[in-house]
């Protein structure tokens, strides 16, 4: 005969002090887990959300980021006029070739540098990029010591349209704040690749070219041809596939850590279910003892158990996912592949939130496990005499 559930709900209530410390150990568990994976979600959809599927990036063959490559002019005006590239209304290829340095800012908030990617671009990069619009202000004139700030970048190193840069011992005007759909961009400052070159000693090639192609799929067959040229020593990468990569290791890294405090504070976490799910045992040794004498079984009062552990850390779980939800307002930045600072929106994952509030229940059942074999296993004499 199985024990009413109505059961398990009144101790729930009658003992709620005990209970609201199991819940707060696991929900504490569940929303600093999901605090943590939403870092590592947030800067991977960041990069992610950076390339598009219509474009490739040439670099140089072998490097691990922009900042690490460079090749000739003259070969990126040669993959330029490939007829694979394609054309805007004018008969422009639609190509942007780049160069990337890494400049040290000091934050608006703590004054600390940090290292932000500034990058030369052409008009062309705001018509090849799709998203990438000025937000406020105007867009740099070719020509000028003019910059446009990521949006991200302006909030957090206080530049805005009318402020100035001094850069290699020359000041820049800020002109424009960009929007780039939330992307790694709105990190970077952008300023005239004609002017920024010779400023940063750079005229003799380009570090980047990013190219719109005409169709997607002749993506691999161009890289191929490059790679078989002797002449050219670069390497063709869909853009979404680059910038994701780019995102990898630092992702990786942050996962992985998520994961590894959740273990450990999860341990901790089922000692504390197992300790209040024993008080809750001895606290009612007389209630076990009746049960027994009722005629309830050993596995009733062991099922009744794990279910009131698992419902408690359901609950728990439940709480924690709800306490994690606002985690979607916050921002962080931590460091890309060009060594530089990437700015970034928290995600939390509706995937994740689903695993830690199943976790949560496992973590209940493991630590109830024990108690319950104890309150199954209480002989009946020695209930009803301890009490």
């Amino acid at each position: 005969m199985a024990l009413p559930l109505s059961y398990n709900i009144r101790n729930v209530i009658v003992r709620w002090k005990v209970v609201l410390l199991a819940l707060g150990g696991i929900s504490l568990v569940v929303t600093v887990l999901l605090a943590l994976t939403a870092m590592a979600n947030g800067f991977r959809m960041a990069l992610r959300a950076t390339g598009s599927a219509e474009n490739a990036i040439v670099t140089q063959r072998g490097s691990a980021s922009e900042l690490t490559s460079g090749f000739s002019r003259d070969t990126g005006s040669t993959i330029m006029v490939d007829t694979r590239v394609q054309r805007d209304a004018q008969g422009r290829p639609m190509a942007s070739p780049e160069m990337v340095i890494v400049a040290a800012l000091p934050r608006k908030d703590t004054g600390t540098e940090v290292n932000v990617t500034v990058r030369g671009v052409t008009p062309m990069a705001f018509t090849v990029r799709q998203g990438v619009r000025i937000a406020r202000g105007r867009s740099f004139t070719p020509g000028l010591y003019e910059l446009v700030v990521g949006s991200k970048a302006s909030e957090r190193y206080g530049l805005d349209v009318g402020s100035s840069l001094r850069l290699q011992r020359q000041s820049w005007a800020v002109v424009g704040v960009f929007a780039a759909d939330g992307n790694g961009f709105e990190s970077e400052i952008w300023g005239d690749y004609e002017v920024m070159a010779p400023a940063f000693n750079r005229s003799g090639g380009y570090q980047s070219l990013t190219l719109r192609l005409a169709d997607p799929s002749t993506l691999e067959a161009f890289n191929e041809e490059l790679q078989r040229s002797p002449n050219m020593q670069v390497q063709l990468t869909s853009e979404l596939q680059y910038y994701e990569g780019q995102a990898g290791g630092t992702a990786q890294t942050l996962t992985y850590l998520a994961i590894f405090v959740g273990v450990i504070m999860g341990i901790g976490a089922i000692f504390g279910a197992m300790n209040t799910m024993y008080a809750l045992v001895a606290a009612r040794t007389r209630e076990i003892g009746t049960l027994r004498a009722l005629g309830f079984s050993r596995s009733a009062i062991l099922v009744a158990f794990m279910i009131e552990s698992a419902f408690l850390a359901l609950v728990g779980g439940v709480i924690g996912g709800v306490l994690a939800l606002p985690i979607n307002t916050l921002s962080g930045a931590t460091g890309g592949a060009n060594f530089s600072e990437i700015a970034f929106n928290f995600r939390v994952d509706p995937a994740w939130v689903l695993w830690a509030v199943l976790g949560a229940v496992a973590m209940g059942l493991l630590g109830g496990l024990l108690p319950a074999f104890r309150a199954a296993r209480t002989p009946i004499t020695a209930a009803l005499r301890d009490a």
